[in-house]
């Protein structure tokens, strides 16, 4: 299946337009996922991170797979509020921290879930500029963690 192009926050573009579609991304080990994922939203690139964890969400089995699926709410919830959206900003960041709650308290792969849980609550309780939101957003990984 090819991608169609979009624009900086996901928006599909003319299919006809200059922009080269990105490929969809490849399901990655967690780490690089969230390695990759972290790097993306620090560029402001909310929906490619979207993309990034629905790979492993999609090729992960178990309960783990809810892990995945949760981070990827979150950022389709940065999303919408970049798009302007901050109905589905709210819904999909609530979403995404009532999903991440069989982890409270723990931190697979290094992922602090209680600071993400409790940003996406406030997030969502007093919808803030997309900039904002992002710059609040816990680290996905500590940048001192190579591995």
């Amino acid at each position: 299946m090819t991608s169609r192009p979009r624009d900086a926050f996901g928006r599909p573009l003319p299919r006809d337009t200059d922009t080269p579609a990105e490929p969809d991304p490849e399901a990655m080990p967690a780490r690089e996922t969230l390695q990759t994922a972290s790097a993306l939203l620090r560029e402001g690139r909310a929906f490619r991170a979207h993309e990034v964890f629905e790979a492993i969400w999609k090729a992960t089995e178990g309960d783990e797979r809810e892990l995945w699926r949760a981070l990827a709410q979150l950022a389709v919830g940065i999303t919408h509020a970049q798009r302007g959206n901050a109905r589905g900003s709210a819904a999909l960041l609530r979403r995404g921290a009532a999903n991440l709650l069989p982890w409270d308290g723990t931190q697979p792969y290094g992922l602090p879930v209680s600071a993400l849980r409790d940003w996406a609550t406030d997030g969502a309780g007093a919808p803030l500029p997309a900039e904002k939101l992002l710059a609040a957003m816990p680290p996905l990984v500590d940048p001192n963690d190579q591995g």
